[in-house]
């Protein structure tokens, strides 16, 4: 697990004034040290599951987990919202982790620290 915590944590915070700390006893990143994107969550209440919930655009979380349930699913508590729930112990390709935490923070993160991502992007 912590060398996903660890992948997980660099995308993260490689982004524009992110920051780390734990909500609800799982590691969590936040835009501006106010609002969650990412949350890691490892086995939540016995389900299984090494996974990501995060923020995600409208319409994408019924498009992903109709198209891909092995790697996608709408988590508690917060699947409601539109959030997603990405699988890290199903073989998903990295670039795809990495795109979903980067919708996130486009989600939630004032424009100009996205266009700010962008540019700094490869």
């Amino acid at each position: 697990m912590s060398r996903e915590l660890d992948r997980v944590r660099a995308l993260c915070l490689a982004l524009p004034e992110v920051t780390e700390r734990l909500s609800h006893g799982a590691p969590a990143w936040f835009v501006r040290g106010k609002k969650t994107f990412v949350m890691f969550l490892a086995d939540h209440h016995g389900d299984g599951r090494l996974a990501l919930w995060c923020a995600a655009p409208r319409g994408m979380q019924e498009a992903l987990v109709a198209a891909e349930p092995e790697h996608y699913f709408r988590p508690p508590y917060v699947g409601h919202r539109g959030w997603i729930g990405v699988q890290l112990d199903t073989g998903l390709d990295w670039d795809a982790v990495a795109g979903a935490v980067e919708d996130a923070y486009a989600e939630v993160a004032p424009t100009s620290l996205v266009e700010r991502a962008a540019r700094r992007a490869p």
